[in-house]
């Protein structure tokens, strides 16, 4: 019978880090330590699972901790356990590694989530001299007077400036804040978290976040969040800045982390089961008509430019023969952590307001009295790099 470890206990976040930075080679095997992510420990007490139950389903954040040896029997034994509880198992964010072994399973249906693009941190250099519009944008951030800097987690824990330019950062965003893989509190636990910090005229305008994925030598890059004040270029100086020290310190690999609904991953569909015609339907709409709330081709099209020397599929995978609408909706409520019904309609709200305040601004800038000359057409906007 498994040993019951009770979830988010000091002992057992202490447990799981000690497994995390033993055996982590997931690129989101540090974020099970995330705030709301709930703790599984096989009988043996070697590996652990970071999960979300939501609507019967157990949400697992990548994949299992553990050794390789060790990845399919605690892959088996935690979906033992939910299906004695009446629960089905997806692991959403899993890599190559837990796709192939988990690929001659019966009833699983996999889904490729996007790609997700990594780097030999040695080459960086190279990279930056080989793209004359990447040091274009590095130019521009550091004309403008901004400078990076590696802040010891001591100095960033907590910091006031640093949750500024995060709750600046938020209030840009489409969707309420979301949590699950895409936690926005990282500043409570820097312990083994690197932190690169962008600054202009004194001010902090800047942050990135790096996580560890130690069998891999490597970091995720978790966050990189830019506050109003940022200049243009703010974002590549972060990660030239982040790069350079992550290769000077012997790392091997370095992640951006998933590019949703991206194409570049090679990966072959062929002999699998075609995903339900509802979940393509899905798939297509949201990347027809989803950019309001996420910018997903922005962002593809932006750790593209960075030249990643290759692109790493990145998977949902359901124990189950197709994948269900029920499983969908799990996945959409741990990363709302509640109902993604009311997350999109906050969403929804917010946008509409924003349009009539948008709208409201126009037509008062835009007021004449009727007796005066009409304005002069305005100049197009000249088009600002990111």
């Amino acid at each position: 019978m498994t040993r019951a470890v009770p979830p988010r206990t000091p002992e057992a976040l202490e447990r799981a880090r000690e497994l995390v930075l033993r055996h982590g080679w997931n690129a989101t095997a540090y974020q099970i330590l995330n705030p709301g992510i709930s703790l599984w420990f096989p009988e043996a007490n070697d590996a652990v699972v970071g999960y979300s139950t939501r609507a019967g389903v157990r949400v697992v954040a990548g994949a299992p901790v553990c050794l390789a040896t060790r990845l399919l029997a605690v892959a088996h034994e935690f979906e033992r356990e939910a299906a004695a509880a009446g629960e089905r198992v997806c692991y959403f964010g899993a890599g190559t590694r837990l796709e192939s072994a988990l690929r001659t399973g019966p009833r699983r249906s996999t889904v490729l989530l996007g790609a997700q693009p990594v780097w030999d941190p040695a080459h960086w250099a190279d990279i930056v001299a080989s793209r004359s519009s990447l040091r274009a944008q590095l130019n521009r951030a550091r004309n403008k007077g901004v400078r990076v800097s590696e802040w010891p987690a001591a100095r960033a824990t907590d910091s006031p400036e640093l949750q500024r330019c995060l709750a600046e950062w938020l209030s840009t965003r489409g969707l309420p804040p979301l949590h699950f893989l895409v936690e926005p509190d990282t500043l409570s636990a820097l312990a083994d978290r690197r932190v690169f910090v962008a600054v202009r005229d004194g001010t902090p305008v800047g942050y990135l976040v790096a996580s560890p994925v130690p069998q891999r030598q490597g970091w995720l890059v978790e966050q990189i969040i830019r506050a109003h004040g940022a200049a243009n270029g703010t974002n590549e100086l972060m990660v030239d800045a982040a790069m350079r020290a992550l290769a000077a310190s012997g790392a091997d690999y370095v992640t951006l982390g998933l590019a949703p609904l991206s194409t570049r991953a090679r990966y072959s569909e062929e002999g699998r089961v075609p995903h339900p015609l509802w979940l393509r339907v899905v798939l297509a709409w949201t990347r027809l008509h989803g950019r309001r709330f996420y910018n997903f081709d922005g962002l593809d099209a932006f750790k593209a430019k960075l030249k990643p020397d290759d692109w790493e599929p990145i998977f949902a995978i359901s124990i189950e023969r197709r994948f269900s609408v029920r499983t969908l909706y799990a996945i959409a409520a741990a990363f709302s952590a509640g109902s993604p019904v009311l997350l999109v309609a906050r969403a929804l709200w917010g946008a509409a307001g924003h349009e009539v305040r948008t709208l409201r601004g126009r037509l008062g800038s835009g007021h004449r009295p009727a007796t005066s000359a009409p304005a002069a057409p305005a100049a197009p906007a000249a088009p600002s790099a990111r």
